[in-house]
């Protein structure tokens, strides 16, 4: 079996992966990162999401092999270096933006793609930007306002649900 280097969160890493070793098979069991969740293993759901050379991806649909020499972000990569919380999981976590949790590392990612593409964004490009994250405990809001607050923006204008 070939072995697949990339950099995860920064530091390289290797493992020996067959070609249809899914990037988030390799993440969870290979290298030992739990954080990325697989909730459907057919790119439905979001939970998966990764950033890939700084792209959101689903992780349960790409293969670790056509990954060679990527950069991966997981969500245990978006701590801050001392281990405490990064600007947005400490939004999610403020703002009341999970409930079970499971979505909320794709969530997670998916937010840091779009304040990556638009620091300030508003409640509609928020809402479409995370379409393709599905959350099934929650009505959204408090996503959304976890998300604007990320972000420095005023959550006082929404309501919590």
């Amino acid at each position: 079996m070939p072995k697949v280097m990339m950099k995860v969160n920064g530091a390289d890493v290797a493992a020996e992966v067959e070609g249809r070793t899914l990037l988030s098979t390799y993440l969870r069991e290979l290298i030992g990162l739990t954080g990325t969740h697989v909730g459907c293993d057919t790119s439905q759901c979001g939970a998966c999401v990764v950033l890939v050379d700084g792209q959101p991806v689903k992780s349960c649909t790409a293969f670790a092999a056509d990954l060679e020499g990527a950069e991966v972000k997981t969500v245990e990569g978006m701590a801050n270096p001392d281990g405490s919380l990064g600007v947005i999981q400490q939004a999610f976590q403020d703002y009341h933006g999970l409930q079970c949790g499971f979505c909320t590392p794709g969530m997670v990612m998916s937010t840091a793609a779009l304040l990556a593409e638009n620091p300030k964004p508003g409640e509609e490009e928020i809402r479409h930007y995370l379409e393709g994250n599905i959350c099934r405990c929650t009505g959204y809001q408090n996503i959304v306002r976890a998300v604007m607050a990320a972000s420095g923006q005023d959550v006082g204008a929404l309501a919590a649900e």
